[in-house]
């Protein structure tokens, strides 16, 4: 049996996509598809149901995928230890992570990375919606610690983050200055909203005591970077983070408000699933992480 038909299987039957299994593979969904009816032909069994909407593993194709998945990582495990033998590790790496920790972080230590390591391929995924990386193929991902899964290992990664609201000189010129955050109700604020349709409510904290602001506004964003966007055009108050826009401050395109009541955040981790064995590419992304500071 053509291992190269087993290994389409096998990221069909992880991605659950024809589309994601290309990508993972550099090909075409087209030949994923035709590659897989003949493999299912020589086997004369189906392996996936399809739709024009979905893809779903038969009952023998996950007998199948159940089977030859351990052999498989094993195969893969027994390749990668070959960069042991290498003085660089050579390979793919794919993370995932938020808009905003790919912009002021992860860019950063990986730029610095592919400069000592040029052998290696890194593929950084930006979204910011909480997936299961491993069924999605990746490697590992980048979020705050609190959203990181307790099943995950969690490297922290760069400085604390703090939160910070501001808006343009013009902008508070025309609405005043809120002295409390309770002010910001009657205030042209500019909302976040996640893709679970929910709408983020500002956090502030003073004297250990913790409260939520639900803002109003005239413009709802669905991204951080657009909120900053939209603060420097003056469509509104914005709630940020403070590395996202200390030079705006500095130069004077965006003044702070509320200083005493916006609180410091753990920061971001590199997360990944406990294995067996570890990708080298992983291991040498980790151990640089753990010795790089660079500032966001």
């Amino acid at each position: 049996m053509d291992q190269g038909a087993l290994a389409l299987f096998m990221a069909v039957a992880r991605h659950l996509s024809f589309r994601r299994a290309a990508d993972e593979l550099g090909c075409t969904p087209s030949a994923v598809s035709h590659g897989l009816r003949a493999l299912e032909e020589r086997l004369q069994v189906r392996l996936v149901n399809r739709t024009t909407r979905s893809v779903a593993l038969t009952e023998a194709g996950q007998g199948l995928f159940g089977r030859i998945g351990p052999a498989f990582r094993d195969i893969t495990d027994a390749l990668d230890d070959l960069n042991s033998y290498r003085d660089q590790p050579i390979g793919n790496l794919r993370l995932n992570a938020a808009h905003l920790a790919t912009e002021i972080l992860l860019l950063p230590y990986v730029t610095r990375f592919l400069e000592r390591h040029p052998t290696v391929t890194i593929e950084i995924v930006s979204d910011n919606a909480l997936i299961d990386m491993v069924s999605e193929g990746f490697d590992a991902g980048l979020r705050f610690g609190e959203t990181v899964a307790q099943d995950m290992i969690a490297v922290p990664i760069g400085p604390r983050q703090r939160s910070v609201v501001v808006a343009t000189p013009g902008l508070f010129a025309r609405h005043g200055m809120p002295a409390a955050p309770e002010q910001l109700r009657g205030l042209p604020c500019l909302r976040l909203r996640f893709g679970s349709g929910r709408f983020y409510d500002w956090e502030f904290e003073r004297g250990g005591i913790e409260f939520k602001v639900a803002v109003q506004g005239p413009l709802v964003l669905s991204d951080q970077g657009h909120l900053l966007q939209a603060a420097l055009a003056g469509a509104g108050i914005a709630y940020l983070f403070e590395s996202q826009v200390e030079q705006h401050l500095a130069e004077g395109r965006l003044v702070r408000v509320l200083e005493e009541w916006c609180p410091y955040y753990p920061g971001f981790h590199l997360y990944y699933p406990s294995r067996r064995q570890m990708p080298s590419t992983l291991r040498a992304f980790i151990d640089f992480v753990r010795g790089e500071r660079i500032a966001p």
